[in-house]
């Protein structure tokens, strides 16, 4: 069966409306995330950059110096936090991290956000069941971060206990998998 690109945005639309994160992008070939169809052809900078959900992250990754990175082969996991997330950090930390002498605490924190390898929503369900309810999955920082599930929604916890909500799962590039957060995790 085939689908248009509107029925297809239109369940995306719908499926992230529903809150249901960890299977919401398995419908949509392209979801949309920040306004933008992302595509499984481009890396995971190419298709960021087009998010409008996700400017604060980008200017983080361009100010870590980490474009190359994750242009690279990978493959990699992102949980990647929207502008809204970076808005609920203390006032002037986003500022404060950008800071050329911050770049090594910047990149501490953006390199917590990435897994080495590729593991989408199936991959994650399935190591959480495996392991009583709760994946532990290894930074790309080295600490770990904890995904979970409570209803229809998976929830990645940091180190300090702070959670975040995965809002849109799956999308799909070229290197490897990002999964949106509604909030920045803390090594």
């Amino acid at each position: 069966m085939k689908f248009s690109p509107m029925t297809i945005a239109l369940a995306s639309v719908i499926l992230t409306a529903s809150g249901s994160g960890i299977a919401q992008a398995q419908m949509a070939k392209n979801p949309m995330v920040g306004g933008a169809a992302m595509y499984p052809t481009k890396d995971i900078v190419d298709n960021a950059v087009n998010s409008k959900d996700h400017t604060t992250l980008v200017a983080a990754v361009k100010a870590a110096g980490l474009v190359d990175t994750l242009k690279s082969a990978g493959p990699f996991t992102v949980f990647a936090p929207t502008n809204a997330a970076f808005a609920k950090l203390p006032a002037g930390t986003v500022d404060t991290l950008l800071k050329p002498e911050n770049k090594a605490k910047l990149t501490g924190i953006l390199t917590y956000h990435v897994v080495p390898g590729k593991m989408n929503a199936k991959d994650i369900a399935a190591k959480a069941a495996a392991n009583g309810g709760k994946a532990v999955l290894t930074t790309a920082q080295g600490e770990p971060l904890t995904v979970w599930q409570k209803g229809k929604d998976w929830y990645v916890t940091d180190a300090k206990g702070g959670s975040a909500k995965i809002t849109i799962a799956d999308v799909n590039q070229s290197n490897g998998v990002i999964h949106v957060i509604d909030t920045v995790l803390m090594p």
